[in-house]
């Protein structure tokens, strides 16, 4: 038989580990979580911002997905996400989930992209394309139908072409094929999609024949492996290469691009989502350029830090896609739901 001394000691020694589980478990329920998926174009910007955000909420943990922009809104407009990243606007089918769903959400750009053709360096033929000569390669047309370089322009030998690019999901599909073909999601189905930008820049690295297109950060921070074309707009006017230059003078077009982040308006009235946007948009000047994206102007991002504060819902674009909008326009519009 167990003395009272034991029994004590014994009762003590269960509350103590009572006391501990609880308090344990008190820490875990502390800890708020933020749900962002989207772009893996904008990802690494998010990426940025959720390191150093951490350094200093350590208590609210952020998960980032890269579902792809159409992928992460088909999440946002569930509700299953508070943040998506977005490589391209929201559109109208979207904006009608959305609004099925009762999410509303806010509309914020952070930082311009330059989506960037690239071929192998070994390739010394092709230096630049015109926008009819991309429109050539990639239309739905050109199904099992242009399937070697010189179809394309009859300067060009008679080799294949391998064509590789982001997967339907990704915005930059849509941008891409809304600036080139003329419609979003209008391309040819007979080439090797991937949401994963680097298997396409291995891919096109390991290939004379192949071409592809992504964001510029990744072509930046593959250079060494790979080659940019300089884009003509149209007959009679100059080859351009991206370059930050290039997009902030607005010579890189049609494809020099805005990126959002859109924020659910409910979510946002949680105190770590709002710290959380309020400090992405204090810091996306300098963590675009730390991933080697191009910022918005000072002027535009203190306008949108406005339009945050005054919780403007909706979309600038009305659920239609715009190529060679400025953001300092955008800016000033009514937003749409």
């Amino acid at each position: 038989m167990n003395s009272p001394h034991k029994t004590r000691l014994m009762s003590f020694s269960l509350l103590l580990v009572a006391a501990l589980l609880a308090c344990h478990s008190g820490a875990t329920q502390a800890q708020t979580l933020i749900k962002v998926d989207g772009s893996s174009t904008v990802f690494p910007i998010t990426e940025a911002i959720v390191d150093r955000f951490h350094e200093n909420h350590p208590n609210t943990k952020v998960t980032i997905g890269i579902a792809g922009t159409g992928g992460g809104f088909k999440k946002f407009c569930q509700g299953e996400t508070d943040i998506s990243d977005a490589s391209r606007p929201i559109t109208k089918k979207e904006m009608a989930e959305c609004a099925k769903n009762g999410i509303r959400y806010m509309e914020l750009p952070i930082a311009f992209d330059a989506i960037t053709v690239v071929i192998n360096p070994k390739n010394k033929f092709l230096s630049q394309l015109t926008v009819e000569e991309l429109k050539k390669m990639w239309e739905p047309a050109s199904q099992a139908t242009i399937m070697t370089w010189n179809q394309v322009n009859p300067a060009w030998p008679k080799t294949p072409i391998k064509l590789f690019g982001p997967g339907v999901d990704s915005g930059t599909f849509d941008y891409f094929t809304e600036a080139i073909v003329g419609k979003a999601k209008a391309s040819r189905n007979d080439y090797t999609p991937s949401e994963d930008d680097n298997v396409i820049v291995q891919a096109v690295a390991r290939d004379i024949n192949a071409i592809g297109y992504f964001g510029f950060s990744y072509y930046l921070e593959n250079s060494k492996k790979l080659k940019a074309a300089a884009i003509v707009k149209k007959e009679g006017s100059s080859a351009v290469l991206p370059s930050v230059k290039t997009v902030v003078d607005s010579s890189y077009q049609p494809l020099a691009r805005p990126l959002f982040i859109y924020v659910n308006i409910k979510a946002d009235e949680r105190a770590e989502v709002r710290e959380f946007v309020e400090y992405y948009l204090a810091k996306a000047d300098s963590a675009a350029k730390q991933v080697r994206y191009i910022p918005l102007s000072a002027k535009d991002y203190g306008h949108t830090r406005l339009n945050y504060q005054a919780k403007k819902s909706g979309t600038a674009f009305g659920g239609e896609p715009e190529i060679g909008v400025t953001i300092e326009e955008l800016l000033k519009r009514e937003p749409k739901n």
